[in-house]
């Protein structure tokens, strides 16, 4: 028997000597850069962040990221530098976004050695053709007071073209995972919205060379009707979009308490929508 077992192993060591195909190990740098997971975030009030940041929401977890897409003095944030994800995580004086607690909730749920990292770039009150790289300048009006177009200069005066600048940059540290959308309430009963959002998220995918199977689209619902949303209208045609996008998927919104406008989530509404967001992504990602 002893004799069978050094032979064996000798033959192993012959086989080795004469070229066996091995897979070759990634260098730590290549494994670093796997386990920094990037979601990018865009859409309009929701997503940009209108809710309030309360003390619980000021705390986060270390491996839980964001990327400036501006410079923010008062929180000693220089544009296109990572910071750890304390709101807020898109303009400087936004507020609490879904994508704080999607983030927040990815970071938990996933093993120890991923990092989260968000992207957010969302103007309030945009149309969400201001995301279409061709015809954006045609939507840098869709409100004429000076609040709409400062928003959209602090981007540079495109917000697609930012989004995709950051994301380039943030692809040389970590790999993009998915795309998260909440906007809706400005093209309300719009049916053209589904084939709008397909035209942006298609120019994403091109721009940025990413497969749709391995970065699926999450898009949220507005503020329901259980919650006497203003615009709760658009839902139907929110919820079409997987018609139009196979990789796309659509998050509830049922449930989510709201500011008094009903067109915005309160704080417990948005922390409850980053979560469904975030619960969706692991369950594509095979984990429940």
């Amino acid at each position: 028997m002893r004799k069978s077992i050094i032979y064996v192993i000798s033959c192993l060591v012959i086989v080795s000597s004469f070229g066996c195909k091995t897979t070759p190990s990634k260098s730590a740098e290549e494994l670093k850069k796997d386990n920094f997971h990037i979601y990018l975030c865009f859409g309009q009030s929701n997503m940009e962040g209108s809710a309030t940041i309360e003390a619980q929401d000021t705390t986060v977890n270390p491996r839980f990221k964001m990327m400036s897409p501006m410079d923010c003095a008062d929180f000693e944030r220089k544009k296109d530098q990572w910071y750890d994800a304390v709101p807020p995580l898109s303009q400087c004086w936004s507020g609490l976004s879904p994508a704080d607690y999607f983030g927040r909730t990815m970071a938990e749920k996933l093993p120890e050695n991923i990092t989260i990292g968000v992207i957010n770039v969302a103007i309030g009150g945009c149309d969400i053709r201001l995301f279409n790289k061709d015809i954006y300048q045609d939507y840098t009006n869709t409100y004429p007071e000076a609040w709409f177009g400062d928003k959209i200069k602090a981007y540079g005066g495109n917000p697609y073209a930012r989004l995709i600048e950051m994301a380039k940059l943030a692809q040389k540290d970590g790999v993009i995972k998915g795309i998260l959308l909440h906007q809706g309430e400005t093209n309300q009963d719009d049916e053209e919205w589904p084939n709008y959002v397909k035209t942006i998220y298609e120019n994403m995918l091109a721009d940025l060379s990413l497969d749709a199977k391995s970065v699926p689209l999450l898009a949220g619902e507005v503020v329901g009707e259980d919650q006497e949303g203003v615009c709760a209208s658009m839902n139907p045609i929110i919820n079409k979009l997987p018609d139009f996008i196979p990789t796309a998927h659509v998050i509830s919104s049922k449930g989510c308490t709201v500011r008094e406008d009903h067109v915005h989530f309160n704080s417990a509404g948005v922390r409850e929508m980053g979560k469904r967001y975030a619960d969706k992504m692991l369950t594509l990602q095979g984990l429940k």
